[in-house]
């Protein structure tokens, strides 16, 4: 078993270590990290510039670029193998609902997923690393029941779990994306200049949390794994745009 590991918070994030440290055992293992917290880039390669991969002591490696360009370049050039699986995390917060599209966590297990290889991203929901032995208990436990099940497919899965001590015995549900508000509004500031500033809001609330939801799982206790597809095409609306546009079925 051939193990590539990334996060988006940094190849120095707690959860990344946790992570690590957790699959320790199930194989040859190889972490290709952002060199800073790269988080909301989502699936954003960078072309404007060449990336440089350097090493850390521990024997991670780091990229100067965004989750997505870690795993790309891993795939692509760097390992001298194809991985059999591509974990993400742990995230120091929830990927959640909307979240999910902005998320570099997800981004990293998504890259994977794009070059066909099964793939998962770990996330806490709360933020601060809380009960983090835990969740990497968690995360282990996941993977050897997918391990269990075989990898004679792609998938992407995206986990959340709860920041509970038991998160390791938790019951687990699959589940479908919540949905959220809108973000609030930009927080607009002066800098030492005179210059006005931005910073982007908070996320909205959740909007659609009901049963069946990740946002309802993990709020009631259970540890989320929402199966994931790249797929954005709206099935359900062809018709209805053949039909306003006039072109044939």
């Amino acid at each position: 078993m051939r193990i590539l590991i990334a996060n988006d918070d940094g190849y120095l994030a707690p959860g990344l270590a946790a992570l690590v440290k957790a699959c320790e055992g199930l194989g040859q293992i190889d972490v290709i990290a952002p060199e800073q917290n790269a988080s909301g880039t989502s699936n954003a390669l960078t072309l404007s510039r060449p990336l440089s991969v350097f090493t850390a002591a521990n024997g991670y490696r780091y990229v100067n670029g965004t989750p997505s360009d870690c795993v790309h370049v891993a795939l692509t050039g760097l390992l001298d193998y194809r991985p059999d699986l591509v974990i993400s995390g742990i995230n120091n917060g929830a990927n959640m609902g909307d979240d999910t599209l902005y998320s570099g966590t997800v981004a990293a297990a998504t890259e994977g997923f794009l070059f066909g290889i099964p793939s998962i991203a770990f996330s806490q929901v709360e933020k601060g690393w809380v009960e983090l032995e835990a969740a990497a208990q968690a995360a282990r436990a996941i993977i050897e029941q997918v391990l269990a099940g075989g990898l004679g497919h792609a998938f992407l899965l995206n986990v959340n779990m709860p920041n509970r001590p038991d998160a390791a015995t938790l019951p687990r549900r699959i589940t479908r994306l919540g949905r959220r508000h809108a973000s609030e509004a930009v927080i607009r500031q002066t800098n030492p200049r005179g210059e006005t500033i931005y910073w982007i809001g908070p996320a909205g609330d959740a909007r659609e949390a009901g049963e069946g939801t990740d946002f309802h799982a993990t709020a009631n206790g259970m540890v989320s794994i929402t199966p994931l597809q790249v797929d954005l095409s709206d099935h359900a609306g062809m018709p209805a745009w053949r039909q306003r546009l006039g072109l044939p079925t």
